[in-house]
């Protein structure tokens, strides 16, 4: 009977028993880790960012395994590749989008100067409604733009100057630089040695757990990050080229924007739409026109919902659009910009341990009614 079962169901993972000592030396541990991290935060970011490298090229150096290629040839075939396409996004991609970001910021002050003299007045006789242009200071808010702008120019030539000034702090900047990429070459060939090693550690009635969990969670968070970096450039450039083939001033920084904050669902579509409607409406004020630009981004968004994210990222999160947005402020509340970057990672390894706790609750006294 047990030969006709299937062999590769695996059976639902369980909380292991776990002493008392096991509990007090894994606390330790983990305050002892958490007090180290905290003590060297500074010090630690290049290595963060080198294992998280090594973390996402990985499976691409273990195809190149599967192939009969040594791990240390196929780490530096991989490290090249990365090396040579960053050069070229240092070298062509990231120059046009800074010229192309900057006009678009020049270009605003025109505009609202255009919105108020043009559409405005036009939305007001077609829709008889009052928009109150008169209040409208579009001088005023050439004015912010410009000067907001120019802050933003004086501020990163400020920290340029002060990170070159500092001796200190300039030495650390230029040993992170040379140190993420050394790291990185060290962390993706010896991964799996390190990993083994960290499984040797564990006791051995919790590895088990411990390892299908880390398997869940790597399958979770791997595939979501590789392939939600995979979308997001892909439909930047989607809607860049779109943009550009419809003639629509800075198409490849509004596509660019617009894709790489797709991260949050509808977040990107909305943006790009509010950033391109505009552009369009002041560029050229005919209904075809904007019909195209409004074309682009419908044909984005079905791309992107029937192709490009049921190919790349699949279900991997197991999030409702509602929660993924929810963990986005929380991270954003909570740790700012980092944590923003980071929200959806954690929900998606998270995930998998929610379940895995709720499926023991389920099976747990607690949640069965106890024998009479």
């Amino acid at each position: 009977m047990t030969d006709n079962m299937p062999r590769n169901v695996e059976e639902p993972l369980q909380i292991p028993e776990i002493s008392r000592t096991q509990l007090l030396w894994i606390a330790a541990a983990l305050l002892v880790t958490g007090w180290l991290v905290w003590l060297l935060a500074p010090v630690l970011t290049p290595f963060l960012l080198s294992a998280l490298f090594a973390y996402m090229a990985d499976p691409i150096v273990n195809r190149l395994e599967r192939w009969k290629i040594r791990r240390d040839v196929a780490v530096s075939l991989v490290f090249l590749v990365v090396i040579s396409i960053l050069v070229i996004a240092m070298l062509i991609i990231i120059p046009l989008l800074v010229r192309e970001t900057v006009d678009l910021f020049e270009r605003l002050p025109g505009y609202f100067q255009t919105l108020q003299e043009t559409a405005l007045p036009w939305i007001e006789e077609k829709l008889d409604i009052e928009l109150g242009i008169a209040t409208f200071d579009a001088a005023r808010a050439r004015e912010l733009i410009q000067e907001h702008f120019q802050n933003i120019a004086g501020a990163a030539g400020t920290l340029l100057t002060y990170i070159t000034e500092s001796g200190g702090r300039f030495v650390i900047w230029i040993t992170g630089m040379v140190l993420v990429p050394l790291v990185t070459f060290y962390l993706m060939r010896d991964w799996h040695r390190l990993l083994d090693s960290v499984r040797d550690m564990l006791p051995r009635n919790i590895e088990p757990v411990v390892v299908r969990l880390t398997r869940d969670c790597d399958e979770a968070l791997g595939g979501f990050l590789r392939g939600q970096l995979l979308v997001m450039f892909s439909l930047g450039a989607i809607y860049s080229i779109g943009l550009v083939i419809v003639g629509l001033n800075n198409a490849i920084a509004i596509g660019m924007i617009a894709g790489l904050v797709s991260f949050v669902p509808y977040l990107g579509a909305i943006i790009g739409v509010l950033l391109a409607g505009i552009t369009a409406v002041i560029q050229n004020f005919d209904f075809w026109f904007l019909l195209s630009v409004a074309i682009v981004f419908t044909v984005g968004q079905l791309i992107e919902s029937f192709v490009l994210t049921p190919n790349l990222v699949g279900d991997r999160i197991g999030l409702h659009p509602v929660l993924v947005i929810f963990a986005v402020m929380a991270g954003a509340h909570l740790f700012g910009f980092i944590g923003i970057l980071l929200a959806l990672p954690v929900a998606a390894a998270g995930t998998v341990l929610v379940r895995f706790f709720y499926r023991n609750y389920k099976l747990s006294s607690v949640y069965e009614q106890p024998d009479a």
